[in-house]
């Protein structure tokens, strides 16, 4: 087995651990809600930075299907956005909510430096790594007033 290819699976057996571990039972629902609103935001980024010429994955699962990293883009990003909201501080200063949001997007760009570097799970075009940090902390702002929207009656 290939290094890609056993990162690629590594990462969905460790998050599906983790998403099953860590997500409380009475916040499923919160965790599926996120996770599909993220879905949808990451096919349309994905796809278009794809497209675009601007990445490619030259390793990747389901490659007659489409360009994109099915891997990233409809399970770990979902995954780590669920995380992300679910233990959002949101009764904190505003401070900590913004060191909270560098947090996830400086290990999640880090993450992503290293496997372009060494790995051919993903590879950089036109794009730039602060790219990738702008579009992750997109996401994570549109999916945290998803998230509070959602579920403010509740």
């Amino acid at each position: 087995m290939s290094r890609e290819k056993a990162l690629l699976l590594s990462s969905w057996g460790v998050l599906g651990f983790l998403l099953i571990i860590l997500v409380p039972k009475n916040k499923i629902r919160n965790a599926q809600v996120v996770f599909l609103f993220t879905q949808i935001i990451t096919w349309l980024l994905g796809l278009t930075v794809v497209e675009k010429n601007l990445i490619r994955y030259p390793r990747r699962f389901f490659k007659k299907a489409n360009k994109s990293s099915f891997t990233f883009e409809y399970f770990v990003f979902p995954s780590i956005t669920v995380f992300f909201n679910l233990f959002f501080p949101e009764k904190n200063k505003l401070i900590l909510k913004l060191f909270y949001y560098f947090c996830y997007i400086s290990v999640l760009t880090g993450l992503e430096f290293i496997a372009v570097k060494y790995t051919k799970t993903i590879k950089y075009i036109h794009w730039k790594w602060y790219w990738s940090s702008v579009s992750m902390g997109f996401v994570f702002v549109l999916s945290r007033i998803y998230y509070k929207w959602f579920f403010k009656n509740i």
